[in-house]
C-alpha cells in the first residue's frame, strides 16, 4: 500500500507536527534514503512472528492465536521525518490494528509522549480506515483521535489511486495545551496485535484466528533525524546538521497547495473528530480549530450526519497488546463506528 510517514519537525518559536500519508513517489520527492531493517531497528516482541527478508531490507509482523508481533527504532527522537511502505491483511480483519507510532512509555512510565497511526480493520468486503492520536506527559484521559475512511484496498500491493504528497492532519503547538504536547524523545515502533475490544463498531466483531496468520509488510524504511537522550536536558552539537536539514526540507512546511490537498481529504474521507464531539468535551480542547463548513458536518458526537449508522454506545476499553503485553486504556468512550 502507500508509504506512511510521521513527521514532528522542531522550529524555532513553535513545533509544528504533522501526520502524512503519501504514495511512494514521496521517497523519491523528497529525496529520502531507506535503510535496512538492522540499521534502525531491533525486534520488540512476537519472537517468530517477526520475520525480516533475507536481504534485510524489510519485515513482515504477523498475529496468530498465540501472540502478535512488532519492532522498534534502535534509538530515540525528539523530531524527525520517519515513514514505511505497509501492506496490510485482506480479506476478514475485523479487530486487528496495525500500528505505526511513536512513544517514550518505556522511559516515562506515568508521563509518556505519543503519535499513533493505527490501522483498524474491519469485516469481509469493508474498508480498512485509520486512527491518528497523541498524547503528551501522560494525558490519556485526554484522547484527540480522528478516523478516516480507505478509498482503496490496502492488502493489495498496487492499485491505481495515489495520494502524492498530501499531509491528512496537522497539529500546531498552543500553550494552553501546555505538557499536553508531545515533546520528549520517542522511539518508533511498529506492531500489529488483537485490539478485539475496541478496533472494529466498538468490539462488536472480534480477531476470527481461522484465518491466522494476519501478515503485515513493511518497507522502505525511512529514520531522517537525530537521536537523543531522553535525559538529556540539551540535545548534542551533533545534531546541528541533521537539525538544519530537517528544518529547511520540502516536509519541513504544508505549502499552499498541500493545504489546500488536506483540506479535500478531510472533507471527502474524515468521519471523526474529536473537535467536534460536543458529548465528550463540551468545552473544545484548546488546539481545536473550529471550521464552521467543517463543522456542520458532524453532529455533536463527532461523527458525520450522513454515510452511516452512528448509534451510540459508551465504552471504556483496555486495548492489549501494543508492546510486551503493556495494556492501555482506551479513551475514546464514544465509538465512531458504532
Amino acid at each position: 500500500m502507500d508509504c506512511l510517514c510521521c513527521s514532528s519537525v522542531s522550529k524555532p518559536s513553535y513545533l509544528l507536527l504533522l501526520f502524512y500519508f503519501f504514495s511512494c513517489t514521496a521517497k523519491a520527492a523528497f529525496n529520502l534514503s531507506t535503510i535496512s531493517f538492522d540499521e534502525g531497528y531491533s525486534p520488540l516482541f512476537g519472537d517468530g512472528n517477526l520475520v525480516r527478508s533475507p536481504d534485510g531490507r524489510s519485515a513482515r509482523l504477523l498475529l496468530d492465536r498465540f501472540t502478535g508481533a512488532g519492532f522498534i527504532s534502535s534509538k530515540m527522537y525528539k523530531y524527525g521525518f520517519f515513514s514505511a511502505n505497509i501492506k496490510l491483511p485482506g480479506y476478514y480483519t475485523a479487530g486487528l490494528c496495525v500500528a505505526f507510532y511513536t512513544s517514550n512509555a518505556d522511559a516515562f512510565k506515568k508521563t509518556h509522549d505519543e503519535l499513533d497511526i493505527e490501522f483498524l480493520g474491519n469485516t469481509k468486503g469493508e474498508p480498512w480506515r485509520i486512527q491518528t492520536n497523541l498524547y503528551g506527559n501522560g494525558s490519556t484521559g485526554h484522547g484527540r483521535e480522528e478516523r478516516y475512511r480507505l478509498w482503496f484496498d490496502p492488502s493489495k500491493e498496487f492499485h491505481r489511486f495515489y495520494i502524492d504528497d498530501v499531509p491528512i492532519r496537522e497539529v500546531i503547538r498552543n500553550e494552553e495545551m501546555g505538557s499536553e504536547y508531545p515533546s520528549k524523545p520517542m522511539s518508533l515502533y511498529a506492531t500489529i496485535w488483537d485490539a478485539s475490544s475496541w478496533a472494529t463498531s466498538g468490539g462488536k466483531y472480534k480477531v476470527n484466528y481461522k484465518f491466522a496468520p494476519f501478515v503485515s509488510e513493511f518497507k522502505d524504511l525511512v529514520l531522517e533525524g537525530c537521536s537523543s537522550d531522553p535525559i538529556e536536558e540539551f540535545p548534542s552539537s551533533d545534531c546541528h546538521e541533521t537539525d538544519a536539514r530537517l528544518e529547511s526540507a520540502d516536509y519541513a512546511t504544508i505549502t499552499p497547495r498541500q493545504r489546500s490537498a488536506m483540506r479535500r481529504f478531510r472533507q471527502r474521507y474524515m468521519y471523526y473528530s474529536y473537535c467536534y464531539d460536543a458529548l465528550r468535551y463540551p468545552v473544545p480542547l484548546p488546539e481545536c480549530v473550529m471550521i464552521p463548513s467543517e463543522k456542520e458536518r458532524f453532529r455533536d458526537t463527532g461523527r458525520l450526519k450522513f454515510g452511516g449508522s452512528h448509534q451510540g454506545g459508551r465504552r471504556r476499553s483496555r486495548r492489549r497488546g501494543r508492546g510486551r503485553g503493556r495494556v492501555q486504556v482506551s479513551s475514546l468512550e464514544h465509538d465512531p463506528d458504532m
